[in-house]
């Protein structure tokens, strides 16, 4: 069974730092991209950042400048580095990975989030 176990979230104040981790466990052929999303209350999930297997990274214009998404394809983890952090960053972060089982099918995988808040 895949898992995707995220960690790493809490409550910080603006202009802050926090670092999210997720590790994927459980038998499967390979990861192709990873990335994080997240959902503020009453709204939409949204892109926050993706990640591809050879390093390209995405992001969404929010994060932009203030977001850095890495990942250790050895470890099996894709970490999110988010700095200067502002209370409208307060959500619900999800990681996301896309699997190749060993079927070779590729599914998408979600974790069960965590929680990051930002203090005005």
């Amino acid at each position: 069974q895949v898992q995707l176990v995220e960690s790493g979230g809490g409550l910080v104040q603006a202009g802050g730092s926090l670092r999210l981790s997720c590790a994927a466990s459980g038998s499967f052929f390979s990861i192709k991209a990873m990335g994080w999303y997240r959902q503020a209350p009453g709204k939409q999930r949204e892109l926050v950042a993706t990640i591809t297997s050879g390093g390209t990274a995405n992001y969404a214009d929010s994060a932009k400048g203030r977001f850095t998404i890495s990942r250790d394809n050895a470890k099996k983890t894709v970490d999110l580095q988010m700095n200067s952090l502002k209370p409208e960053d307060t959500a619900v972060y999800y990681c996301n990975a896309e699997i190749v089982t060993l079927m070779l099918r590729t599914m998408d995988y979600w974790g069960k989030g965590t929680l990051v808040t930002v203090s005005s």
